[in-house]
């Protein structure tokens, strides 16, 4: 193989990961003034990051209500340790994108915080 070429990607290689997802996990009655004041952080300090919409009734996998933070690989060293450090208590899963969402929510997937049960059957096996 030549220098310019390269390899496809298989399902082991980081290049499968197009982008990451950050659920910010929260409780409507408690904790979502914590949760309003990590989300304007994130959009002030990381303008590139994708805040999604706020559901505060359970959607797909997730066991409590959250909001999501999509972001791109490049921005993986400076974005993970900033949120690791000013999560504010609160529970965050991050997870990569490789097409396989059953694999990235659960065998790849990295949780600060405790750890909550996930709903994986919301995702059809292949």
């Amino acid at each position: 193989m030549r220098k310019s070429e390269s390899a496809p990607a298989s399902a082991d290689d980081p290049r499968t990961i197009t982008a990451y997802h950050a659920h910010v996990y929260y409780d409507p009655a408690k904790t979502r003034d914590r949760a309003e004041g990590l989300r304007e952080r994130v959009g002030k300090k990381f303008p590139h990051a994708k805040l999604g919409r706020w559901h505060d009734e359970l959607v797909g996998p997730h066991p409590q209500a959250m909001y999501q933070i999509a972001f791109a690989p490049e921005m993986l060293a400076d974005f993970v340790p900033w949120l690791m450090l000013n999560r504010d208590g609160l529970t965050v899963l991050l997870h990569p994108e490789t097409g396989d969402n059953y694999t990235d929510h659960s065998a790849h997937a990295a949780w600060f915080g405790a750890v909550l049960p996930l709903r994986l059957e919301v995702f059809a096996r292949k």
